[in-house]
């Protein structure tokens, strides 16, 4: 019996790559790990400095040090930008395509018809210059309008009226005809498609959708399910796995961004509930693979808050220990990052970094895994330690790591 545990600091980046200078020149000198250490120096993570995160970073700073016990690398990201979505999806085993802006306008006729030739009743719902669907009396389909112009599609809905199996649906319909970044399809319940479309904005050049907060869908009974631009489940550690029998559990943000069709998610923002919740299926789970996100360290980089990230850092590194004294023989656990978000460098959106990967097991190599060319050796490593089909992407190094 073995396992397999990845915990995800979200946005804990090491530094800038390569390429950032010409792709993201904002993001140029961002190092997420090293600014929060120099800015607080007192603040010491002796786990995550046992597992090996200076020796990933490169350098000792204020009172972390190199381990001379560890097993680490770093990896570059594949996937354009830097994206907690498309960054799972990465880990996962995707090979990241690039999607394009648009505003759903210029898409709304090809989800239309699409959407009538499958039964359901649509409706135009038109701005000034944009528009949008109401599908079924029951849901909207329309522009994104918190993120980047042109970078997702929101299908909003009310639950009382449709159920989510139902919405979901309609969601991979809506995917199939689109070819932006994200189509998010989420709803709440004791919501009317009345408060729905009086939540309606308008913004520049078309962009046309649903203030989410303002119509209510996360007071009661929220659910959600984001479906990326080229991303296949079927060619994921966690479906190749599930349909192979294993049991995979993904907590925190994964839980809503990664399908998991055959295994167990559970959702939730707060690290002491999130590490809490992975030791209590860690301690349920004879074998199979569990995938942590530690989503609190990227909202502090996102208020640009040193303090509130070194805190969080602070409570994930005392569950990480704990979680280390739990690993029996065969298991492996693993810290890592999808992307930067360093508060120190004067935006608060995601930085393109490189990312820690520290392993740890009782039968581990210590050895250093070098630079891997994308997040997703990981996936990779997951499904040979599995013996499971390979995932789309990655190289595996497992046979580096294993005594």
């Amino acid at each position: 019996m073995k396992r397999f545990l990845v915990i995800v600091l979200d946005g804990f980046g090491i530094g800038h790559m390569k390429d950032a200078e010409k792709v993201r020149p904002q993001d140029v000198g961002s190092n997420t790990c090293k600014h929060i250490l120099e800015k607080k120096e007192k603040l010491k993570l002796p786990n995550l400095e046992r597992l090996g995160l200076m020796n990933a970073l490169g350098e000792e700073v204020s009172s972390m040090k190199f381990s001379s016990n560890a097993t680490f690398g770093r990896a570059e990201l594949m996937h354009f930008g830097a994206d907690t979505f498309y960054g799972h999806q990465e880990i996962m085993g995707t090979n990241p395509k690039m999607p394009i802006k648009e505003p759903f306008y210029k898409a709304a006729e090809r989800v239309y018809e699409a959407l009538v030739k499958e039964g359901y009743k649509v409706e135009y719902v038109y701005g000034k210059r944009g528009k949008y669907l109401k599908v079924n009396n029951a849901l909207t389909v329309a522009d994104n309008i918190e993120a980047d112009p042109g970078q997702a599609y929101n299908i909003t809905s009310a639950l009382d009226v449709i159920p989510f199996e139902e919405v979901l649906k309609i969601g991979k319909i809506v995917r199939s005809k689109v070819y932006v970044s994200r189509v998010i399809t989420f709803g709440g319940k004791n919501v009317t498609i009345e408060d729905i479309l009086s939540a309606e904005e308008e913004k520049e050049n078309g962009y046309i959708g649903i203030n989410a907060p303002k119509s209510g869908v996360y007071n009661e009974g929220y659910n959600v399910i984001h479906l990326g631009y080229g991303i296949d489940p079927e060619v994921q550690v966690p479906t190749i796995m599930g349909k192979a029998g294993m049991k995979v559990t993904l907590i925190g943000k994964v839980a809503d961004i990664v399908i998991n069709d055959y295994g167990k998610s559970i959702t939730g923002v707060d690290t002491e509930e999130v590490l809490k919740v992975t030791i209590d299926e860690l301690n349920k789970m004879e074998e199979g693979f569990i995938c942590t996100n530690v989503q609190e360290t990227d909202l502090s980089g996102h208020s640009e808050n040193v303090e509130a990230y070194a805190n969080k850092l602070e409570i994930a590194d005392k569950y990480i220990g704990e979680i280390m004294e739990m690993l029996k023989d065969e298991d492996i656990l693993l810290v890592m990052a999808d992307h930067g978000n360093d508060p120190t460098i004067g935006h608060s959106h995601h930085t393109r970094e490189m990312v820690p990967i520290l392993v740890y097991g009782k039968n581990v190599n210590k050895v250093e895994l070098g630079t891997r060319e994308t997040l997703s050796d990981v996936g990779a490593t997951v499904a040979e330690y599995f013996n499971i089909i390979s995932p789309e992407n990655g190289i595996s190094f497992l046979k580096e790591i294993r005594k």
